[in-house]
């Protein structure tokens, strides 16, 4: 038998810590104890080895409390941290940033989820935005709560534009990252996380990322046995990969190659869309407009979880005669879409791309400078906007610099495909005096490097 009263009791103790900003030295214990217990009794004990502010035996853990200024955040003990890995890219426009608060704030106080049933205004005020913000002749939009949800959605709709001829190959690259349920992780590349799934979906093929010699052999390949190619899946930069960035032509010729053997070119800018690495939209630097594009991550202001899936109309229209092919209860609610509405008028109004183009730069000269002497330990600072990858020689110096970094304020991660590569990945509003913080602690932590993890 349950024991409600004390469910209640429990239950209404944290709803009283969740009304608090500032928590007493006892309440930070407190909520330190029951946030480490909790991880390791009932969310997931690996994550405790996996969480760098957890120390062994996890005796201390830095558990994230509060959001200070567009660019910061404070963990429960008042330590406060530059937020230089940005939700591995969703605080585009910083930490609670105040007009996207406030849109879903007033939608919440009319309309928290609409009725599923009759018509609902933001979505159809969203898509309508998306048409005109989007590269071309992008047009009909898909909403749904995460990156992997867009991926899905967008290799459903391919799928079902060419069901007429039957095709059903899928050609993504090594070192790209589209998601982990199912159909989206057959596009992804890191064995890890394939493996225990296996069989996945079928059909799906890789080829290097930025070897387009490669890529055509490849769809000659598929049409000669058959097995023609339904779409070509890239991110025109790859982030989780190590923030590789392509050959300039790359882009440009892969749309050439779809058009020749009627494949739809899909872009995954789940990462690199709504300004991130110095444009709206990443395909916007090589002049290339696919038939998909999938937005997430930032796409709901770092306040609420959406993503879209928009599509040229002749891609859409498989979905007409049918628009319960594909749905979701959640995926286009008001709030995200009053989130994601705010989000592309704060982009606008603030000219965050631009400024993502202006402080990369700045960020990327800083770096290179910090490990100019450090060749023994740094191979590549690179980068496009506030998209930047450190890659060192080993892993190792990877998560070394990544703790260092921690211990001294400043938060970074690597990469979940590529381990030697830590991400900068800051909000497009950080300042120049954060990044000099950044750059300072860098140098300082690179002459601190254990030197036992230089093999």
């Amino acid at each position: 038998m349950k024991n409600y009263n004390e469910i209640y009791e429990y239950t209404q103790k944290v709803l009283g810590i969740i009304e608090k900003a500032e928590v007493t030295q006892e309440e930070a214990k407190w909520i330190t104890e029951e946030t480490v217990n909790g991880f390791r009794d009932n969310v997931n004990a690996g994550f405790l080895d996996y969480r760098k502010s957890v120390t062994k035996g996890g005796q201390y853990a830095s558990v994230e409390w509060k959001d200070a200024g567009l660019n910061c955040f404070i963990d429960v003990n008042g330590k406060e941290y530059i937020d230089c890995l940005g939700g591995f890219g969703i605080y585009n426009v910083g930490h609670s940033n105040p007009k996207v608060v406030k849109a879903v704030k007033d939608q919440m106080n009319r309309q928290p989820l609409h009725s599923q049933d009759l018509l609902d205004p933001l979505r159809a005020m969203l898509a309508k935005t998306l048409a005109m913000l989007t590269p071309g002749d992008l047009k009909y939009s898909f909403f749904g709560n995460s990156g992997t949800e867009a991926v899905e959605a967008a290799l459903k709709m391919a799928k079902i534009y060419h069901s007429e001829e039957g095709r059903s190959t899928f050609i993504a690259t090594t070192r790209a990252f589209h998601g982990k349920s199912l159909g989206s992780l057959s596009g992804t590349a890191k064995g890890v996380f394939r493996k225990p799934f296996m069989p996945l979906v079928n059909g799906f093929r890789h080829v290097a990322f930025g070897d387009i010699d490669m890529m055509q052999k490849t769809m000659h390949a598929c049409q000669l046995v058959g097995e023609d190619v339904a779409a070509v899946i890239v991110e025109p930069i790859q982030g989780e990969g190590g923030v590789i960035i392509p050959p300039d032509d790359y882009l440009a010729k892969l749309r050439q190659l779809c058009d020749d053997y009627g494949a739809l070119l899909i872009f995954d800018e789940v990462q690199t869309g709504m300004g991130r690495t110095g444009k709206m939209f990443c395909a916007e630097h090589y002049g290339v407009t696919p038939d998909i594009i999938t937005l997430a991550k930032a796409f709901g202001g770092g306040v609420m979880p959406a993503s879209a899936t928009v599509a040229t109309e002749k891609v859409f229209e498989k979905l007409f005669d049918n628009p319960f092919l594909h749905t979701t209860t959640f995926g286009g609610n008001p709030l995200a879409c009053a989130a994601a509405l705010a989000t592309i008028n704060v982009l606008i109004e603030e000219n965050l791309p631009q400024r993502a183009a202006e402080m990369g730069e700045y960020m990327l000269n800083g770096l290179r400078e910090a490990a100019a002497e450090h060749g023994d330990k740094v191979l590549e600072v690179r980068g496009k906007g506030l998209l930047i990858g450190i890659e060192f020689v080993s892993d190792e110096i990877g998560y070394e610099v990544a703790k260092g970094f921690f211990d001294n304020g400043i938060l970074t991660a690597g990469t979940l495909i590529n381990a030697k590569t830590i991400r900068i990945e800051p909000p497009l509003t950080i300042e120049k005096e954060q990044c000099e913080k950044v750059f300072a602690t860098f140098s300082k932590v690179l002459k601190e490097v254990n030197k036992s993890v230089l093999v």
